[in-house]
Protein backbone atom coordinates (compact mmCIF):
# COMPACT_ATOMS: atom_id res chain seq x y z
CA UNK A 1 0.00 0.00 0.00
CA UNK A 2 2.82 2.48 0.96
CA UNK A 3 4.84 1.70 -2.27
CA UNK A 4 1.30 1.99 -4.17
CA UNK A 5 0.87 5.66 -2.57
CA UNK A 6 4.56 6.08 -2.97
CA UNK A 7 3.89 5.95 -6.84
CA UNK A 8 0.67 7.61 -7.61
CA UNK A 9 1.67 10.72 -4.87
CA UNK A 10 2.80 12.69 -7.87
CA UNK A 11 -0.51 12.00 -10.21
CA UNK A 12 -3.20 12.90 -6.86
CA UNK A 13 -0.88 15.87 -5.74
CA UNK A 14 -1.37 17.20 -9.13
CA UNK A 15 -4.90 16.44 -9.72
CA UNK A 16 -6.30 17.58 -6.00
CA UNK A 17 -4.10 20.97 -7.08
CA UNK A 18 -5.57 21.61 -10.57
CA UNK A 19 -9.22 20.77 -8.66
CA UNK A 20 -8.41 23.43 -5.78
CA UNK A 21 -7.22 25.80 -8.09
CA UNK A 22 -10.25 25.62 -10.41
CA UNK A 23 -12.60 25.74 -7.24
CA UNK A 24 -10.59 29.07 -6.18
CA UNK A 25 -11.07 30.25 -9.27
CA UNK A 26 -15.22 29.86 -9.07
CA UNK A 27 -14.99 31.42 -6.33
CA UNK A 28 -13.13 34.88 -7.04
CA UNK A 29 -15.04 37.88 -6.51
CA UNK A 30 -13.39 39.78 -9.93
CA UNK A 31 -11.23 42.24 -10.84
CA UNK A 32 -7.77 42.07 -13.09
CA UNK A 33 -5.15 43.99 -13.84
CA UNK A 34 -6.27 45.04 -17.52
CA UNK A 35 -10.11 45.66 -16.06
CA UNK A 36 -10.57 46.43 -12.02
CA UNK A 37 -14.63 45.83 -12.57
CA UNK A 38 -14.67 42.93 -14.46
CA UNK A 39 -16.40 39.81 -12.83
CA UNK A 40 -14.95 36.47 -11.56
CA UNK A 41 -12.15 35.10 -12.51
CA UNK A 42 -10.91 35.14 -16.06
CA UNK A 43 -8.61 32.35 -17.07
CA UNK A 44 -7.38 34.73 -20.34
CA UNK A 45 -7.59 37.89 -18.12
CA UNK A 46 -6.19 36.98 -14.30
CA UNK A 47 -3.06 35.48 -13.53
CA UNK A 48 -3.20 32.86 -10.91
CA UNK A 49 -1.57 34.45 -7.95
CA UNK A 50 -4.86 37.01 -8.22
CA UNK A 51 -6.38 33.53 -6.00
CA UNK A 52 -3.71 34.47 -3.44
CA UNK A 53 -5.09 37.79 -2.80
CA UNK A 54 -7.09 37.65 0.64
CA UNK A 55 -8.83 41.12 -1.27
CA UNK A 56 -9.61 40.64 -4.94
CA UNK A 57 -8.73 43.17 -7.29
CA UNK A 58 -12.12 44.74 -7.25
CA UNK A 59 -12.17 45.28 -3.41
CA UNK A 60 -14.42 42.48 -2.28
CA UNK A 61 -13.05 39.68 0.87
CA UNK A 62 -11.52 36.53 -1.75
CA UNK A 63 -13.46 34.12 -0.66
CA UNK A 64 -11.78 31.25 -2.86
CA UNK A 65 -8.28 32.05 -1.69
CA UNK A 66 -8.26 28.62 1.15
CA UNK A 67 -8.49 26.74 -1.52
CA UNK A 68 -5.73 28.12 -4.11
CA UNK A 69 -3.53 27.67 -0.83
CA UNK A 70 -4.42 24.28 -0.60
CA UNK A 71 -3.73 23.98 -4.21
CA UNK A 72 -0.90 25.62 -4.42
CA UNK A 73 0.22 23.22 -1.47
CA UNK A 74 -0.43 19.77 -3.23
CA UNK A 75 1.58 21.45 -6.02
CA UNK A 76 4.65 21.93 -4.44
CA UNK A 77 4.24 18.52 -2.83
CA UNK A 78 3.83 17.08 -6.84
CA UNK A 79 6.85 18.95 -8.66
CA UNK A 80 9.32 18.10 -5.27
CA UNK A 81 8.69 14.48 -5.40
CA UNK A 82 9.00 14.87 -9.10
CA UNK A 83 12.53 15.70 -9.15
CA UNK A 84 13.43 13.56 -5.87
CA UNK A 85 12.41 10.54 -7.96
CA UNK A 86 13.82 11.91 -11.63
CA UNK A 87 17.07 12.22 -9.28
CA UNK A 88 17.26 8.32 -8.44
CA UNK A 89 17.09 7.72 -12.35
CA UNK A 90 19.56 9.73 -13.69
CA UNK A 91 22.71 8.81 -11.99
CA UNK A 92 24.97 11.46 -12.55
CA UNK A 93 26.25 13.98 -11.07
CA UNK A 94 23.34 16.15 -11.70
CA UNK A 95 21.39 13.62 -9.97
CA UNK A 96 21.96 15.52 -6.21
CA UNK A 97 21.23 18.99 -8.11
CA UNK A 98 17.72 17.62 -9.08
CA UNK A 99 17.54 16.10 -5.46
CA UNK A 100 18.49 19.62 -3.84
CA UNK A 101 15.77 21.45 -6.21
CA UNK A 102 13.29 18.73 -5.16
CA UNK A 103 13.46 19.83 -1.39
CA UNK A 104 13.38 23.69 -2.54
CA UNK A 105 10.23 23.31 -4.20
CA UNK A 106 8.80 21.38 -1.05
CA UNK A 107 8.77 24.80 0.11
CA UNK A 108 9.10 27.41 -2.13
CA UNK A 109 6.43 27.02 -4.60
CA UNK A 110 3.73 27.05 -1.41
CA UNK A 111 5.64 30.49 -0.63
CA UNK A 112 3.68 31.94 -3.91
CA UNK A 113 0.50 32.06 -2.16
CA UNK A 114 1.81 33.74 0.63
CA UNK A 115 2.80 36.91 1.42
CA UNK A 116 6.19 35.97 0.84
CA UNK A 117 5.12 35.75 -3.29
CA UNK A 118 8.20 37.45 -4.45
CA UNK A 119 10.41 34.59 -2.60
CA UNK A 120 8.33 31.49 -4.20
CA UNK A 121 8.79 32.60 -7.59
CA UNK A 122 12.41 31.51 -7.56
CA UNK A 123 11.03 27.94 -7.42
CA UNK A 124 9.97 28.92 -10.99
CA UNK A 125 13.51 29.56 -11.92
CA UNK A 126 14.64 26.21 -10.06
CA UNK A 127 11.88 24.43 -12.13
CA UNK A 128 12.45 25.67 -15.20
CA UNK A 129 16.42 24.67 -14.30
CA UNK A 130 15.12 21.37 -13.93
CA UNK A 131 13.43 20.80 -16.40
CA UNK A 132 16.09 21.66 -18.68
CA UNK A 133 18.76 19.59 -16.61
CA UNK A 134 16.38 16.68 -17.53
CA UNK A 135 15.90 17.58 -21.34
CA UNK A 136 19.40 16.76 -21.46
CA UNK A 137 19.45 13.40 -20.35
CA UNK A 138 16.18 12.74 -22.07
CA UNK A 139 17.90 14.16 -25.44
CA UNK A 140 20.73 11.76 -24.79
CA UNK A 141 17.88 8.78 -24.52
CA UNK A 142 15.53 6.97 -27.65
CA UNK A 143 12.49 8.64 -25.64
CA UNK A 144 12.06 10.30 -28.96
CA UNK A 145 7.92 11.22 -28.03
CA UNK A 146 9.19 13.06 -24.75
CA UNK A 147 12.05 14.84 -26.35
CA UNK A 148 9.64 16.47 -28.47
CA UNK A 149 7.68 17.18 -25.06
CA UNK A 150 10.63 18.74 -23.13
CA UNK A 151 11.09 21.32 -25.46
CA UNK A 152 7.51 22.26 -26.22
CA UNK A 153 7.95 22.36 -22.56
CA UNK A 154 10.49 24.99 -22.42
CA UNK A 155 10.12 27.18 -24.91
CA UNK A 156 6.45 27.67 -23.41
CA UNK A 157 8.31 29.16 -20.42
CA UNK A 158 10.65 31.16 -22.33
CA UNK A 159 7.74 32.86 -24.33
CA UNK A 160 6.45 33.56 -20.91
CA UNK A 161 9.21 35.66 -19.59
CA UNK A 162 9.69 37.00 -22.98
CA UNK A 163 6.01 38.51 -22.96
CA UNK A 164 5.83 39.27 -19.48
CA UNK A 165 9.00 40.93 -19.21
CA UNK A 166 7.97 42.93 -21.97
CA UNK A 167 4.89 43.94 -20.93
CA UNK A 168 2.59 42.18 -23.10
CA UNK A 169 0.55 41.21 -20.10
CA UNK A 170 -2.57 40.06 -21.56
CA UNK A 171 -1.24 37.94 -23.52
CA UNK A 172 1.53 36.38 -20.91
CA UNK A 173 -1.75 36.39 -18.72
CA UNK A 174 -2.58 33.12 -21.07
CA UNK A 175 0.65 32.15 -21.63
CA UNK A 176 1.24 31.15 -17.70
CA UNK A 177 -2.00 28.89 -18.15
CA UNK A 178 0.13 27.24 -21.26
CA UNK A 179 3.12 26.63 -19.13
CA UNK A 180 1.43 25.82 -16.05
CA UNK A 181 -0.45 22.88 -18.20
CA UNK A 182 2.29 22.16 -20.13
CA UNK A 183 4.98 21.69 -16.94
CA UNK A 184 2.14 19.35 -15.10
CA UNK A 185 1.54 17.16 -18.23
CA UNK A 186 5.29 16.72 -19.12
CA UNK A 187 6.26 15.87 -15.01
CA UNK A 188 3.76 13.09 -15.14
CA UNK A 189 4.67 11.92 -18.46
CA UNK A 190 8.67 11.52 -17.37
CA UNK A 191 7.44 10.44 -13.92
CA UNK A 192 5.16 7.64 -15.03
CA UNK A 193 6.62 6.72 -18.74
CA UNK A 194 10.15 6.75 -17.88
CA UNK A 195 12.28 4.05 -15.90
CA UNK A 196 16.06 3.90 -14.67
CA UNK A 197 16.92 1.82 -17.56
CA UNK A 198 16.41 4.88 -20.35
CA UNK A 199 19.09 6.33 -19.14
CA UNK A 200 21.34 3.36 -18.46
CA UNK A 201 23.25 4.21 -21.99
CA UNK A 202 23.98 7.31 -20.65
CA UNK A 203 25.00 6.44 -17.29
CA UNK A 204 27.60 3.77 -18.84
CA UNK A 205 29.06 6.99 -21.44
CA UNK A 206 29.78 9.25 -18.58
CA UNK A 207 31.38 6.63 -16.95
CA UNK A 208 33.69 5.90 -19.89
CA UNK A 209 34.13 9.84 -20.06
CA UNK A 210 35.38 9.69 -16.70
Amino acid sequence: MKELVNKCSILISMVISVIFIVIAASLYPGGSLLDNKSIGFGWSKNFVSNLFAATAINGSENPGRIWAIIGMAFQSIGYGVFFIHMSKKIDSKWAIILKYIGFANLLLIFLIATPLHDVGTISIILTLFGLFTITIFVLKSKLHFLKFCCIICLLTFYVFFFLFGFGYLSSAIIMQKVYNASAILLVLGLEYFTKNEDFVEIKTEDKKQK
